[in-house]
């Protein structure tokens, strides 16, 4: 079966599975995910399960991402950072919702391979950073300090003081929360009058790691 017909089977799961934002199923129809995994995984690129990248590291299951997103309430002006580039596949559908993103990865060689895949995907909206996530984005340029969407891609023991910061007023921040093999996906959202924070269901991600 072609990798666009697997996409659309995919699409059609995510539906099935309760996702009902139409744009976040829209972006999964549209990004190739079997361009993020490895060679010899490309033939499961479409199984709605987590996959093996380089250096102990996933591409998350593309259920948990679509829950995550639908979560997030991305809209087409948002200026989003994601802590945890990894394969860049989830860049990839964050590019396709938002105006900006700005993605921050640790470990330099798939910060480097998920750049040259999503420039030969022609994306001239997304951000590089390579360094410690749990701080936030520390970058001269672009020197944003605060953003409308957050999303961390990797397990916190509690959520990151550094990120939370960083977090606008009515912005929205996903994040993994707990320790070993199961956390609690915690939403986060900042009013003026502080943060409120609601938990939604288990997941299971690879921890963060601060420096």
């Amino acid at each position: 079966m072609r990798f666009a017909d697997q996409r659309a089977l995919l699409v059609q799961d995510l539906a099935r599975s309760g996702i009902t934002d139409e744009r976040v199923l829209a972006a999964f129809a549209k990004v190739p995910r079997e361009v993020y995994v490895l060679p010899q995984y490309r033939d499961y690129a479409y199984r709605n399960q987590p996959l093996p990248i380089d250096l102990g590291q996933t591409i998350s299951q593309p259920l948990m991402i679509a829950i995550m997103l639908e979560h997030l309430e991305l809209k087409d002006t948002d200026t989003v950072l994601e802590i945890g580039t990894g394969s860049g596949y989830q860049s990839a559908l964050l590019a396709e919702l938002a105006q900006t993103v700005c993605t921050i990865e640790r470990l330099e060689p798939l910060s480097l391979r998920a750049q040259g895949l999503l420039k030969e995907q022609a994306y001239k909206n997304i951000h590089f950073r390579i360094g410690d996530g749990a701080q936030g984005w520390q970058k001269a340029y672009p020197p944003f300090k605060e953003f409308n969407k957050i999303i961390v891609s990797a397990a916190a023991t509690d959520i990151p003081a550094g990120v939370r910061k960083q977090l606008a007023v009515d912005g929205i921040m996903v994040v993994p929360v707990g320790s070993g093999y199961y956390q609690i996906l915690n939403k986060v959202t900042r009013t003026a009058e502080g943060f409120s924070t609601s938990q939604h269901g288990g997941c299971t991600f690879v921890p963060l790691i601060s420096t």
